[in-house]
């Protein structure tokens, strides 16, 4: 399968409808996903990256029937990611002397993937890849999200090749941004910044501008994963710069696990006080046990303060909860204010180990958090409640 995205430009990917979970077991993709491989041809033709391990043959395969795989000029590896690079030991098996460039640690992650000394050529920002009536302009941007990362310019086309950066995962025959469900494109590229970008906001920042800032037209912005941004692709653009600046809605997200069913009616009691308070702010609640992590990351991601709330167990908390707090202390969320909740029975250490991991983690903790022990009853829910009317105050 291809899709022709300019004259003489072709996505020869693959779309992976099958696709629930991404980095490992980390990611959900509850939509699928691309691997988007294209191919420019020009005086000469060179084919930047190639698809997931698992599709490899098939990959090169599907592209031996598009074009003479010895007619291929160049590769090029923006990424050494396996749903990258995945494919290019079975492609270099059968065009084992084409060059290969990417950047520096391009190179090392490459041969520590694969351990094959293929002919690399190292590209740095500025360099330039004369394809004859166009070219080239690489781009280098470590950390988004990886150290190797590139993305490169098309002149003639003005085509972006951005890499991981201003993608989603979606799995959709309509590989077009104004194809697609808005919605879905919405919450699946929010999704995708949130749980992979988020730390690395500074950086999104710097490298946005340092690209702005070269007064190139962008006609087509070409992730690697999901849909191409077609139809005012700077839409996207202006998105990121949004959500690497601190990003907040007017939302208070309360996060929870249970054992009895005490928690959760702590967590529901807050939810009445803060809408009491402030009828205008968004009020979500998440069982963290029943709900999919990366949605939740997503929700703490948009919110302006975060609730979370545990009972005791062994002295610690639930084991869904523990998951949560490491995550969210890697995406390194700033600006965010907090507190914790949760009740007990015998030594009550919860409140207090999440209101430190909370901390660690980077948020404001806006209050000591709130105890119940054993089942809440009447005077305890309405503690819960005047909690709630508190954190909304803050």
């Amino acid at each position: 399968m291809k899709f022709q995205i300019a004259p003489n430009i072709d996505w020869v990917g693959k779309i992976d409808w099958e696709l629930r979970k991404f980095h490992g077991e980390e990611y959900s993709t509850h939509r699928g996903s691309s691997y988007n491989s294209y191919l420019v041809r020009d005086e000469k033709t060179a084919l930047i990256d190639t698809v997931w391990m698992p599709f490899a043959d098939e990959f090169v395969e599907n592209l031996a029937g598009e074009i003479d795989l010895d007619r291929i000029d160049y590769i090029i590896a923006n990424h050494a990611e396996m749903d990258h690079s995945g494919a290019m030991p079975a492609l270099m098996r059968r065009i084992p002397d084409k060059p290969v460039y990417c950047t520096a640690n391009g190179l090392k992650s490459l041969k520590g993937h694969y351990h094959q000394d293929w002919d690399f050529h190292v590209v740095k920002t500025g360099d330039k890849l004369s394809l004859g009536t166009k070219a080239f302009v690489f781009i280098e941007a470590p950390m988004l999200h990886w150290p190797d990362t590139m993305m490169e310019y098309l002149t003639g086309d003005a085509i972006l090749f951005s890499n991981d950066a201003f993608g989603q995962h979606i799995a959709s025959e309509h590989i077009f941004n104004d194809l697609v469900v808005q919605s879905e494109l919405s919450e699946e590229a929010i999704k995708y910044y949130a749980n992979i970008l988020t730390p690395f906001s500074p950086l999104v920042t710097k490298k946005i501008n340092e690209v702005v800032g070269l007064n190139l037209p962008v006609n087509t912005i070409c992730p690697s994963h999901g849909v191409i941004w077609r139809d005012n692709p700077l839409q996207i653009v202006h998105k990121y710069l949004e959500w690497a600046a601190d990003y907040q809605e007017d939302q208070i997200t309360i996060i929870y696990d249970t054992m009895w069913n005490g928690t959760r009616r702590l967590a529901e009691a807050i939810a009445k006080g803060i809408k009491e308070k402030d009828g205008k702010t968004t009020v979500k609640v998440c069982n963290i046990a029943r709900s999919d992590i990366n949605d939740v990351v997503t929700e703490v991601f948009k919110s302006k303060m975060i609730l979370m709330g545990s009972p005791t167990i062994n002295r610690g908390i639930l084991c869904a909860m523990a998951s949560l707090i490491e995550m969210v202390g890697g995406l390194k969320f700033r600006k965010k204010k907090a507190a914790a909740f949760g009740c007990y029975g015998w030594s009550g250490e919860s409140v207090k180990l999440l209101t430190d991991h909370l901390a660690k983690a980077g948020f404001e903790v806006v209050h000591d958090g709130l105890k119940a022990l054993w089942q809440p009853g009447d005077d305890e829910l309405a503690q819960a409640v005047e909690f709630g009317r508190q954190i909304a105050g803050k």
